[in-house]
């Protein structure tokens, strides 16, 4: 009969991977349908696009299956080292796009809506995912990290400091200076992406 396993804290899911890790099926069937949907809820979250957030998905996904041995009690929890390594891959790939900051066929044949409204709603909502990436990209990496984790994902600076191996006082810092470089990239474009102050 199959173990099961809770997932309710880090000590839990060091433990769930040192299963993985020694062969055990039960444990890797756990870890991926606990944690492949974040993954991707992640990525669709930065891309907007199904199929590249299917991809980056499965590339993180992977990435924990190999990391799994040496896996440390202590370590950031998985969902949290999850969510760099699925930052990190949607930034490489806004990267690798030529001209990211533009539209190309490719995002208009993602338009499944034919109406009207539904075309110009859905183009609107990816040229802000888009413009926002790019701003994004403007930041240091650890303040990108803080900034979308805390503002985005909603993890606690607690989870932050941990994802990010530091104190809880140096996120706050991170968040803080993040957040007024942002403002400064987005101030042109504050009303087109519905952004507010505070």
């Amino acid at each position: 009969m199959a173990m099961p396993f809770d997932c309710d804290t880090a000590e839990d899911e060091a433990r769930l991977l040192m299963h993985f890790a020694s062969g055990d099926r039960n444990a890797a069937r756990v870890l991926t349908q606990r944690f492949a949907p974040v993954a991707f809820g992640y990525a669709m979250r930065r891309l907007g696009d199904r199929s590249v957030a299917e991809d980056i998905a499965q590339d993180a996904m992977l990435r924990l299956w190999k990391t799994a041995p040496d896996w440390q009690e202590g370590r950031a929890r998985i969902s949290t080292w999850l969510y760099q390594v699925v930052s990190n891959l949607c930034t490489d790939w806004f990267r690798r796009r030529k001209d990211y900051g533009q539209a190309g066929d490719d995002d208009l044949s993602q338009v499944v809506d034919e109406t009207h409204a539904g075309a110009e709603a859905q183009l609107q909502h990816q040229a802000r995912l888009v413009a926002l990436n790019a701003a994004l990209m403007t930041l240091p990496e650890r303040q990108r990290l803080a900034v979308e984790m805390r503002h985005i994902e909603g993890f606690s600076n607690p989870e932050i400091a941990a994802a990010l191996d530091t104190r809880v006082e140096a996120v706050e810092s991170l968040t803080a200076r993040g957040k007024r470089a942002l403002a400064k990239v987005l101030a042109e474009k504050q009303d087109e992406l519905g952004f507010q102050d505070g």
